[in-house]
């Protein structure tokens, strides 16, 4: 029988944790940007934004961990850039920043993605 290393269980409580604050902000996120004067349109250019930002990155530093070899520095900065992103979202209120805040937070989960996957 195998045994669970210990990066494996650390690695799985942080992507828990992380995930955990993702998917808490996600119901609440279109509300805060409404009252901040945030349309309907901008926040779907958000999101779209975001999200593309998180699958173009997850090809490239995929393929850019493979090559190097090097896993840790991409999961240490993808969960990085997630952590520090979500503050900045709510203390930020022009439209603006809270576009980069955003695509920080969706940069670092492509960062960190295929990396972290390598490593599990």
């Amino acid at each position: 029988m195998k045994y669970i290393t210990r990066t494996v269980w650390v690695l799985s409580v942080v992507s828990l944790l992380t995930d955990t604050a993702s998917e808490m902000l996600y119901p609440i996120m279109p509300i805060y940007l409404k009252t901040i004067g945030f349309s309907v349109v901008l926040i779907g250019i958000l999101e779209g934004i975001a999200e593309a930002t998180a699958g173009l990155s997850k090809g490239y530093f995929g393929k850019l961990s493979d090559t190097s070899g090097r896993r840790v520095p991409f999961v240490q900065t993808g969960y990085a850039f997630s952590a520090i992103s979500k503050p900045m979202m709510a203390v930020f209120i022009y439209p603006l920043w809270i576009f980069f805040a955003r695509t920080i937070d969706r940069f670092g989960k492509g960062i960190r993605t295929g990396a972290r996957d390598a490593i599990l």
